[in-house]
């Protein structure tokens, strides 16, 4: 492993390692061999029947009609699986969506999870970035001074996500990112493993919040 990329991953653990021995995991979902495999042999055509019912706020094919909801195109199959999951469970909450996912089997979701992870992910008009140098010093370089790992050690240099389930970022709604890291930076949403976004959000600014939005946003 590369100086550069070993710099990243020690601010990472750093940022990680005072609440690492004493939090309990935000999720019920534990990735074992086992479950991996069981999301990884999803069924995207059943997934497509299911997810006829999620086109009025996701699209038919997973891009949003309206700003404040996430896109699901593209998205890190585990990660959808996993928010599912913790909605049903009551990790996550929302009016709509926890109601939805626990009238969701764990196969209907693995089949959903299957189906909008296949789909071509958003391409969303292109934006003018000259003013965008802060987020995209903060996705390449991170801060060191705040300990703050860069977003490409997780989420990708493209904003694909990781295997696990770190989510994809790229293309995703300008106004739904926002508010998500808004919600971690309160925690109001607090699903996260170990507090992991809840401590990256509350070192950000608003301002840094929404400028890595629209970075996002635009990235392809």
């Amino acid at each position: 492993m590369g100086v550069l990329i070993m710099k990243p991953m020690l601010l990472l653990m750093a940022l990680l390692m005072p609440v690492a021995a004493n939090a309990a995991p935000a999720s019920k979902v534990a990735w074992t061999p086992e479950r991996l495999s069981f999301v990884k042999n999803g069924n995207p055509d059943k997934g497509k029947a299911l997810a006829a019912s999620c086109a009025a706020c996701h699209g038919d094919q997973g891009v949003s009609t309206n700003p404040a909801w996430p896109s699901l195109a593209a998205q890190n199959a585990n990660y959808l699986y996993k928010q599912l999951r913790d909605y049903a469970g009551g990790e996550r909450d929302h009016p709509l969506m926890t109601p939805i996912a626990q009238s969701l089997s764990e196969q209907d979701s693995a089949d959903l999870a299957a189906w909008f992870s296949a789909l071509p992910q958003p391409e969303n008009p292109a934006v003018d970035t000259h003013n965008l140098d802060r987020a995209e010093k903060m996705v390449s370089e991170g801060d060191g001074k705040r300990i703050l790992p860069p977003c490409f050690v997780c989420h990708g240099a493209r904003g694909q996500g990781e295997k696990m389930d770190i989510p994809a970022l790229a293309g995703q709604q300008a106004d739904y990112f926002n508010q998500t890291l808004l919600d971690y930076k309160s925690g109001q949403r607090h699903n996260d493993i170990y507090s992991r976004m809840r401590l990256i959000a509350q070192q950000l600014s608003d301002e840094e919040i929404k400028e890595l939005a629209q970075y996002y946003q635009q990235l392809r």
